[in-house]
């Protein structure tokens, strides 16, 4: 992605010298002649480098503090160009917002190389430490600029899913393997003409060409899921699943980790804001995540009618499978309380498919029939239960036991219900979404 570069100056021989001097292929110059085009540019691009010389009427130290008032959340480079040597005037310059000063006539060569310098250490300051890419701010930045423009593109939303989990399972330092192995793939399957930076830790955002967004969505899930299996222990590996560990996570099933890529172009709509986009993107990602592998979905003309895709309704429902009648009660009528339909079920049996639950909390039962894990089995066996959470709670102090019966969490008796009501909170809102 090229840097921008606006310079200031109504002065048509020398704004031109200095735009020769500074464009490439990674500095796109724009160059203003008055001060209202100016603000329009620095609002739709938010330039990197301002270049602003006293050819107008205004105060150069004024003007300055008015382009770092107006670029306050933008932070950019400000140079000021003078036709006065005075220290004086330097010292005001540089005390009302400029961040170089040069006396003219300037030097060609050494107007180049200051102004290139300041670029590098802009960028190089807006790097994360881990993954060597643009943070958060400078991202949206991309994108604002990207909408702006006429030409055809593509925007993909690349997210590690269970990140938090893989994290606590295996260590920040593992996770930072994973993420720096995973943006080392994707900085190699793009160009020089490609954006590729953050916007979280574990969501990355790439700006291309809408041709090859598709081959390169489909390319980045199948790189994911060959190489995350040399980021897992033996036994996880053997087991399927990782289980979380520590005080807050303790006895929670996690699935691997997988990427989800959603993709929106300008092929279809045109996109007035930072915001509309990025909120687009987040719903194609949310409809293209599944629970266990890589996937990507791509934007597509929206077809009404009877094929048209409906919204699904928010699930809050939860069975109870509770032999202690004390407990079951307790529980129905807490969980009540918070908000959720609630049913209690007295005998272990396979739920109606009419009535499909967000959430099951099952107790595993007496140590030899074990009722409770032969249900959770079965349940999790059934494609209609794909989605459904089931809590597993038991006297029963083997974890992996439970967890291997497909679980979603192991809760050992007695526990805290507090603890269980959050548990509860989590759930439902990731069958929701």
């Amino acid at each position: 992605m090229q840097s921008v570069t606006l310079i200031i100056d109504k002065r048509l021989e020398l704004s031109t010298k200095y735009k020769k001097l500074l464009e490439s292929d990674s500095n796109h110059v724009i160059v203003s002649k008055d001060l209202i085009s100016a603000i329009k540019i620095i609002q739709d691009k938010e330039p990197d480098l301002i270049i602003i010389s006293d050819s107008f009427d205004n105060d150069l130290s004024d003007f300055c503090k008015q382009v770092r008032a107006l670029t306050y959340n933008m932070r950019p480079i400000i140079v000021a160009l003078s036709k006065s040597a005075d220290f004086n005037d330097m010292i005001k310059v540089l005390n009302n917002g400029a961040d170089d000063f040069l006396s003219e006539p300037v030097n060609s060569e050494e107007f180049k190389v200051r102004m290139m310098a300041h670029l590098r250490r802009e960028f190089e300051s807006i790097l994360d430490s881990k993954v060597l890419l643009p943070g958060k701010n400078y991202t949206l930045r991309a994108i604002k600029r990207k909408l702006s423009e006429n030409n055809n593109w593509a925007m993909l939303y690349i997210s590690i899913e269970n990140f938090d989990s893989y994290k606590e399972a295996y260590t920040e330092l593992a996770s930072d393997k994973l993420l720096q192995t995973y943006s080392a793939i994707i900085k190699a399957s793009l160009d020089e003409n490609d954006y590729f930076g953050q916007l979280s830790e574990n969501i990355f955002l790439v700006i291309t060409d809408t041709i090859k967004s598709e081959r390169l969505a489909r390319f980045l899930t199948f790189a994911f899921d060959s190489v995350s299996n040399k980021f897992y222990a033996e036994h996880d590996l053997e087991r399927g699943y990782m289980i979380l560990q520590g005080d807050e996570f303790a006895g929670r099933r996690a699935n691997f980790v997988h990427s989800t890529i959603s993709v929106a172009t300008n092929e279809f709509h045109k996109y007035k804001d930072t915001t509309q986009i990025l909120n687009t993107l987040i719903q194609i990602h949310n409809m293209a995540n599944l629970a266990n592998t890589s996937n990507y979905l791509i934007e597509r003309p929206k077809i009404e009618g009877e094929n048209s895709i409906s919204e699904k309704d928010y699930n809050n429902k939860i069975l109870i499978f509770e032999t202690d009648e004390a407990l079951s009660v307790l529980l129905n009528t807490i969980l009540n309380l918070q908000g959720y339909k609630t049913k209690i079920l007295n005998e272990y049996s396979l739920p109606s498919e009419e009535e499909i639950p967000a959430l099951i909390i099952i107790d595993a039962g007496d140590l030899e029939k074990k009722n409770g894990l032969n249900l959770c089995y079965q349940i999790k066996q059934h494609q209609k239960f794909n989605d459904t959470k089931i809590i597993v709670t038991s006297i029963i102090h083997d974890k992996e036991l439970v967890l291997n019966t497909g679980a979603d969490l192991y809760l050992p008796k007695p526990y805290d219900i507090a603890a269980l009501i959050k548990w509860v909170e989590n759930f439902i809102k990731e069958y929701n979404n």
